[in-house]
């Protein structure tokens, strides 16, 4: 397998400079396409350095959404997706014809989008967020009433760092549900010194178990710290194979081997070097959802830098 996959590595290593490509993969990609990225990281950061990269072409290895957020802030690049079965389906939970019907039912609302969510949706939010400043976009609104989309989980858990009022969205990653309670609760009696961490679309009761809560990108610099020597992991096991490349010699426990999202796991070494060969299939907002989407991430772009 190892040499199959060295072959194919440099082809898309050659393909990649040919055609003046970066390559972005999400940390819950297998290991062997975070391996040959660029830049691995969670959403946030990879739409950021989508914006940065001086590239013609970003091959990004993750979800719809994420590749659609890419084209948002990209406009002039062309933006590949290696699967474009690869969706999210707490994404999907959430239309714009949904959204657009709950706020003529909630006309003083504020919407608040979770960056987990098509062009679409994004469009018609007023501000964006990610898992990693939730929390601080929320704060920064003078704001009666928020309507947060499409995930109940993570509204759930800023509402409780947060007095702003907050409607929900009955969105969830059905990846983090597959964490339960009690699977946290037995780890931590078989590894007593190891740290919790868990993402906030876990379900409260997991949440009350841990640590600390963090977006993937927090717990991939919370695990560098000298004092974390173990870890439970609660989130999408790819992280784990980032965690233990970065920090040898200290020890990851997945909170649950069944948290795997099936969606992420399409993208391989295969479907990248066949989008770089043929150069699709393309991710591309059209021009009027874009321009409504990008005030949304800008809005949050803003806030993120304040």
């Amino acid at each position: 397998m190892g040499n199959r996959n060295d072959e194919l590595t440099d082809k898309i290593l050659n393909l990649k400079k040919s055609r003046g490509a970066v390559i972005l993969a999400h940390n819950y990609q297998l290991g062997e396409v975070q391996d040959i990225a660029d830049y691995v990281g969670d959403s946030l950061e990879l739409s950021q350095n989508a914006t940065k990269t001086d590239a013609e072409v970003i091959v990004f290895c993750g979800v719809h959404f994420m590749a659609g957020t890419a084209s948002i802030l990209c406009p002039d690049k062309i933006v590949l997706l290696p699967d474009m079965h690869a969706g999210c389906p707490m994404a999907d939970m959430i239309t714009a014809e949904g959204l657009r019907q709950r706020k003529r039912e909630l006309p003083g609302a504020t919407v608040v989008c979770y960056i987990n969510s098509s062009a679409e949706v994004k469009a018609e939010s007023d501000v964006c967020c990610t898992s990693a400043n939730a929390v601080k976009v929320i704060e920064s609104l003078d704001a009666e009433e928020i309507l947060f989309v499409p995930d109940q989980y993570l509204g759930h858990y800023i509402s409780t760092k947060t007095d702003k009022k907050m409607i929900f969205w009955p969105g969830f990653c059905p990846t983090h549900l597959r964490i339960q309670p009690q699977y946290i609760t037995d780890l931590k009696q078989e590894y007593p010194q190891a740290k919790v961490v868990v993402h906030p679309e876990c379900r409260p009761e997991v949440i009350a178990l841990a640590d600390e809560v963090l977006s993937t990108g927090g717990i991939c610099r919370y695990a560098r710290q000298e004092d974390v020597t173990q870890m439970i992991v609660g989130t999408e096991v790819g992280i784990i194979h980032r965690l233990r490349k970065e920090n040898p010699g200290k020890k990851f426990i997945p909170a649950s081997e069944q948290a795997v999202c099936p969606r992420m796991k399409l993208i391989t070494l295969e479907s990248v070097l066949w989008s770089l060969q043929e150069m699709t299939p393309q991710v591309k907002v059209p021009e009027e959802i874009r321009l409504k989407a990008r005030t949304a991430v800008d809005k949050m772009l803003e806030i993120g830098r304040g």
